[in-house]
C-alpha cells in the first residue's frame, strides 16, 4: 500500500504535473509530451492544463482571476470579502485534502465550463470528465482488485488507500507553496496594465519555498521550489535547485520576500490561515497571514 502510495504521488507530482507543463516537450518524444499525456487522476488533463496552466499561473494569486486562489470552495485571503458560508471552510478544507483527485477533477470542468462559447461545447466536457471517472473507477476499484481474485478485498483496500495518501501529499505540496505567511495577492486592477517585469514580481511574491533534500524534492515534484516553478513553469523541474540560489540572491538584492522555511512550518501557517479566516474579519488578530 505504502509503495502503490509512493507510485501514485511520483506519477502525479514528478511525472504528469512537469510533463503537461511542457518541461519535456523538447524531447519530442509524443508520448511524453503536454499535449498528450494523460495522468493516473480523476479528471481529464486536458481540463486541468487549461484551468493551472493558464487561469492560475497566468493570473496567480489575483482575485476572481486565479481559481486555485481558494479553489472556490475557501477564503484564503483578506481581500475576499467573508461570508457566512466560510464559517464552513475547516470542514471543506479537511475534506478536500482526502479526496483531493476529486476537487481537482471538478476544478478543470468548472473552468472548462467557463470559457466554453455554447451549451454544445460545455456539454462535450462533461462527456469527458464522465468518461474519464469511469475509466478511473473501473481502473482502480474494479479491474485491478478482480484480477487478485481471492485477493481482491486487499488490492481494494491499498488502491483505496494509496489514492488518498496520495491526495493528502499533493495538498500539502501544493498549500504550502501558496497559503502560507507572507504570500501576498492581487486585484484585478493590478494585472490591467502589467509588465512582464511585474508579471515576474507578482509570481515571485504570490509563491512560497519548502526547505528539502533530494528524496523530499523528487517526491514533490521539486514543488519545493514553487517561487523558481512560477516564474519559469516550463523549465525542468531538476533544474530548479540550480537556479534557486540566484533566484534568492535577486530577492535579496532588491530587497523583496524569499519565502521559504520547513514544511511544517509552512503547512501549519497555511492551516492556520484557513481556519482564521473562516471566521468574521473582525475575530481575527493582527499576527494572521494574508492580512
Amino acid at each position: 500500500m505504502v509503495s502503490l502510495a509512493v507510485a501514485k504521488s511520483i506519477e502525479n507530482m514528478e511525472i504528469s504535473h512537469n510533463v503537461v507543463h511542457g518541461q519535456w516537450d523538447w524531447m519530442n518524444d509524443p508520448e511524453i509530451h503536454s499535449t498528450t499525456w494523460e495522468w493516473d487522476m480523476a479528471g481529464v488533463m486536458s481540463q486541468w492544463r487549461y484551468s493551472h496552466n493558464y487561469r492560475h499561473h497566468v493570473y496567480a494569486n489575483v482575485v476572481d482571476l486565479d481559481d486555485d486562489l481558494g479553489f472556490g470552495i475557501m477564503r484564503v485571503t483578506r481581500d475576499v470579502p467573508w461570508r457566512p458560508r466560510n464559517l464552513m471552510q475547516p470542514l471543506r478544507n479537511a475534506l478536500l485534502a482526502v479526496i483531493f483527485e476529486w476537487g481537482i477533477a471538478l476544478h478543470g470542468l468548472h473552468s472548462e465550463h467557463e470559457r466554453a462559447a455554447n451549451a454544445e461545447e460545455r456539454a462535450a466536457s462533461t462527456k469527458a470528465f464522465k468518461a474519464k471517472i469511469k475509466r478511473q473507477v473501473i481502473k482502480d476499484y474494479l479491474l485491478i482488485p478482480a484480477l487478485n481474485g481471492p485477493r481482491w478485498r486487499r488490492a481494494l483496500t491499498a488502491n483505496v488507500a494509496a489514492n488518498i495518501l496520495r491526495n493528502l501529499w499533493a495538498y500539502t505540496v501544493i498549500f504550502c507553496g501558496h497559503f502560507p505567511d507572507g504570500v501576498s495577492t492581487f486585484t484585478r486592477e493590478a494585472v490591467e496594465q502589467e509588465s512582464k517585469g511585474e508579471w515576474y514580481l507578482r509570481q515571485m511574491l504570490g509563491s512560497a519555498n519548502f526547505t528539502a533534500g533530494r528524496v523530499l524534492a523528487f517526491m514533490s515534484g521539486n514543488l519545493c521550489y514553487q517561487i523558481e516553478h512560477h516564474l519559469f513553469p516550463d523549465l525542468p523541474s531538476n533544474r530548479y535547485a540550480a537556479i534557486a540560489p540566484r533566484v534568492r540572491a535577486l530577492c535579496d538584492a532588491h530587497r523583496l520576500p524569499y519565502i521559504t522555511g520547513p514544511l511544517l512550518r509552512q503547512f501549519l501557517q497555511t492551516q492556520r490561515t484557513i481556519w482564521k479566516l473562516a471566521l468574521p474579519d473582525r475575530s481575527a488578530t493582527k499576527v494572521d497571514a494574508r492580512i
